[in-house]
């Protein structure tokens, strides 16, 4: 008899400073939970988190009961939402892509569109800014995980990406994630 996890999303949002993270885990810790998953950045001056919360029903009810608590005194705006465990599917198969252009508006929307388009979910996504080595020209780069559906042809799927992103002067590279 399997037992189906409980879970509790919580993002967070304020004021980056020093103890954000030791707060927000202890206050998760003390009322029996444990963090499954999470992820964290300082982006602009603001600290951003998305954390799994696991725990039983009664527990993810203690840490919704103090998050109210925790808003105010880290001057946060915090939400959260209960659900379950992820379903996976067994057919798609996880795909690493990295592009790195020159940076200008909708990069992240064409990507989204492309895979978007092709009904391939994209899982994971990060995107960063940088100054070349020696121009200074600004630079943007992203890395995302996609869920690429079995079925698919990979190499006519690559060489339709590799054209696509040719067209928008992208570097790209499309490769199996290495598990």
């Amino acid at each position: 008899m399997s037992t189906q996890k409980t879970f509790l999303v919580i993002s967070a949002l304020g004021e980056d400073h020093p103890g954000l993270v030791n707060k927000l885990s202890r206050a998760i810790l003390e009322q029996g939970c444990n963090i499954e998953d999470s992820r964290m950045t300082v982006l602009g001056g603001e600290f951003a988190a998305i954390l799994l919360v696991e725990g039983k029903w009664n527990t993810l009810a203690k840490v919704e009961n103090v998050l109210p608590e925790l808003e105010r005194t880290l001057g946060m705006t915090i939400n959260c939402k209960r659900t379950g465990e992820r379903s996976r599917s067994s057919d798609k198969v996880p795909y690493g892509v990295d592009v790195v252009a020159m940076d200008h508006p909708g990069i992240v929307n064409k990507l989204a569109e492309f895979f978007a388009d092709r009904g391939i979910n994209i899982e994971d996504m990060s995107t960063s800014t940088y100054s070349a080595a020696h121009t200074g020209t600004p630079m943007f780069a992203v890395h995302m995980t996609v869920g690429i559906p079995g079925s698919t042809h990979i190499a006519s799927l690559r060489e339709e990406f590799m054209d696509y992103c040719d067209g928008l002067n992208l570097d790209a590279v499309l490769e199996p994630l290495k598990m």
